[in-house]
């Protein structure tokens, strides 16, 4: 019989038929397991070949095993990965087998929560190993890389490091107050945090990049019927998506597509025409426009260059969230046989081009870009949403802590909580309520 201990199985390729199938297990003594499954005792970190067997004797599987024993492996455990072939029922006899032989299902995301309890990785790293298998792009997979490489995590730390500096400054200036303090001190001290301030806003920028290649950013095509806002989506993505027509409220509904512009994601929606009308169908597009637009990161504005802006256009404009980023789009130029070119007026960027051959569209992308608050920046991180605000988090109290400099007790309460902040980044602290929902969300097998 084998030791029982919480050991947790999984298929770790992904469903369907593959020429290579892996299952992944993790736990404590587990040679008697590989010993019951393939005969033999592998050698650490070296590829053995074997058949893989159940109970009977009978051979199931011939494939490779690969053996990490504690604490050089993935999850700080014991780790095997049983190598076959890639068939949905040849993997669920191997891993049956290993269920039998006292291992458990293991949970979505289990093996890297184990890493991250284990300290093999931190929580910024395990997080980004999630955001490495769902990058859609290579831009994004790029900074995920970096980020479970540690880049992330390192600035991270820096920054603590720093604060804690500057904490036991101020904690000696709070402890001894009867001790000679000079205008050096406090110089000192806000030069200190001065420099953490704005290495922080640093940080900040370089994470909203890296939010923005893992979330995307929904962009949202509205004006009215038959200015060509399906030929615009049709000519962003590449291929037709929607339908054209001469016909006003072809558009029915919110169409979405997926595109990436120099490796951002985009999203961008092809709503139906906002105008009036009697027909229900074409009512309920109008109204999912609507709700739309209130979720929109920004907002194109088409309009057909020949007639320009009209009353109609103007209803559309007042309508419109105040704070959404707009854009302009003077279509169908090619009629009037114009050139393609932007315009700045005020804070309003026109954009004149044509949906229905292409010009002007390089325009628009650049455009999109900038207004997103997309600017490439050297050594991108992937970041999340919770990484965001515990960044903002953390730059609030530091400010707060800039306006209290003559309240050394409140001065320092913000600067600690500026640090337990910044310490939710990469699980120094974390609710454990936090970690079951990050992990609930990777991969069986992951």
């Amino acid at each position: 019989m084998l030791p029982k201990s919480d050991v947790i199985a999984a298929i770790a390729t992904a469903p369907g038929r593959g020429g290579i199938g892996v299952i992944r297990v993790s736990g404590y003594h587990l040679t008697d397991m590989v010993q019951a499954i393939t005969g033999k005792q592998p050698q650490p970190r070296q590829f053995n070949y074997a058949s893989f067997v159940d109970a009977n004797g009978i051979i199931l599987d011939q494939g490779l095993i690969l053996f990490f024993p504690t604490p050089h492996s993935y999850t700080g455990e014991d780790v095997i990965e049983l190598q076959g072939h890639g068939g949905p029922a040849v993997l669920q006899l191997v891993l049956q087998r290993c269920l039998d032989l006292g291992a458990r299902l293991a949970l979505p995301g289990e093996f890297t929560q184990r890493a991250f309890l284990n300290d093999k990785l931190d929580l910024a790293q395990a997080e980004s190993v999630a955001d490495l298998i769902d990058a859609t792009t290579s831009q994004a997979a790029k900074s995920a890389m970096r980020s479970l490489m540690g880049d992330f995590s390192r600035v991270v730390h820096h920054l603590v490091s720093q604060l804690i500096d500057l904490r036991m400054l101020v904690e000696a200036m709070l402890d001894f107050p009867e001790e000679e303090l000079d205008a050096p001190d406090y110089s000192k001290r806000d030069t200190k945090l001065k420099a953490i301030s704005e290495q922080l806003q640093n940080t900040l920028i370089v994470a909203q990049q890296g939010s923005l290649l893992r979330e995307g950013a929904q962009i949202v095509l509205i004006g009215q019927p038959n200015v060509g806002k399906s030929s615009l989506l049709n000519c962003l993505c590449g291929e037709e998506v929607a339908l054209v027509s001469d016909e006003p409220g072809t558009t029915r509904d919110v169409i979405r597509q997926a595109i990436q512009i120099k490796g951002v994601p985009l999203h961008i929606l092809d709503t139906a025409g906002l105008r009036e009308s009697n027909d229900k169908v074409e009512m309920m597009g109008i109204e999912r426009t609507r709700s739309t637009i209130k979720k929109a990161d920004a907002i194109i504005l088409m309009m057909d260059a020949n007639l320009g802006i009209s009353i109609k256009d103007e209803q559309i404009l007042n309508e419109l969230p105040i704070n959404t980023p707009r854009i302009y789009i003077y279509n169908k130029i090619d009629i009037l046989g114009e050139q393609p070119r932007i315009e700045n007026k005020n804070t309003e960027t026109l954009i004149y081009l044509s949906a229905k051959t292409g010009a002007g569209i390089q325009l628009l992308q650049d455009k999109l870009l900038s207004v997103l608050g997309w600017h490439h920046e050297a050594g991108v991180f992937m970041a999340r949403e919770r990484h965001i605000r515990a960044l903002l988090n953390a730059q609030i109290h530091l400010s707060k802590a800039l306006e209290m400099s003559n309240m050394a007790e409140f001065f320092a309460e913000e600067l600690r909580l500026a640090q337990e902040s910044l310490n939710s980044i990469t699980g120094d602290f974390s609710a454990d309520d936090l970690l079951g929902e990050i992990f609930s969300r990777f991969c069986i097998g992951k």
